[in-house]
């Protein structure tokens, strides 16, 4: 989970973020986080602990020793960098997701977005766009991929919605869209593909219920609510 230290502006960002740490947690989907106590991190922390979730903290000694580290983690990882801290959240997390933040969020969402983009890995992505805090994001991303520095299907790997559940769906449902030396595009299906060990995250969360991620209909990967995208450039 990548979050801002901040509650934000008003009380939508905080009621999102214990929606979602309760729908975690009531999936039984272990979560790994930052790792601290305050703004979103620690509201997020809290709302899953409350539901009995399980909660995986990294955080870098420095941040630990100002005593910003939350006490509940049922696991906390003290790394030496922030480096470390985004490698070992990376690890131990099958899939990520991002409430809204501040500079720190958006380091770390695009650093994962573009080690997908150069496939280090192929775990889902997701964004939960409260009150469309993530538009002016995904407008200049649709401006990168109308100026050809960012292909289509990295783009989509992207995924967006408004709601909690929604979100969810759709990570369970992501096929990544592998590229191939020829430049076609082909989707490699969950059944078929490599598949990491079951772990926690919360700067990026972790859906563990791998059977129910292959279940049921596959919704669209981007849900309504979300900014849509012109796919202008086909090379």
């Amino acid at each position: 989970m990548f979050c801002g230290s901040s509650p934000g502006a008003h009380d939508g960002y905080p009621d999102a973020a214990v929606a979602l740490g309760g729908l975690l947690a009531a999936e039984g989907i272990g979560v790994v986080y930052g790792g601290g106590s305050v703004g979103l991190t620690g509201i997020f922390a809290d709302a899953v602990l409350a539901r009995g979730g399980e909660v995986e903290g990294v955080l870098p000694a420095g941040l630990f020793e100002r005593e910003i580290a939350h006490e509940g983690p049922t696991k906390m990882h003290v790394v030496a960098t922030m480096h470390d801290r985004k490698a070992r959240m990376y690890k131990l997390s099958d899939a990520f997701i991002s409430l809204p933040g501040g500079l720190g969020t958006l380091d770390e969402l695009l650093e994962i977005a573009t080690w997908a983009q150069l496939g280090l890995h192929h775990k889902p992505i997701g964004l939960l766009d409260v009150d469309g805090f993530f538009a002016g994001l995904l407008e200049f991303l649709d401006h990168a991929v109308d100026q050809r520095f960012v292909r289509p299907v990295h783009r989509a790997r992207l995924l967006c919605a408004r709601e909690a559940p929604a979100l969810l769906e759709a990570l369970r449902a992501f096929e990544p869209l592998r590229l191939w030396p020829s430049g076609a595009t082909r989707t490699e299906s969950p059944q078929r593909g490599a598949r990491p060990a079951p772990t926690a995250t919360s700067s990026a969360a972790t859906p563990r219920r791998r059977d129910a991620a292959a279940q049921g209909p596959r919704p669209s990967s981007r849900p309504s609510g979300c900014p849509t995208r012109r796919a202008t450039w086909r090379r």
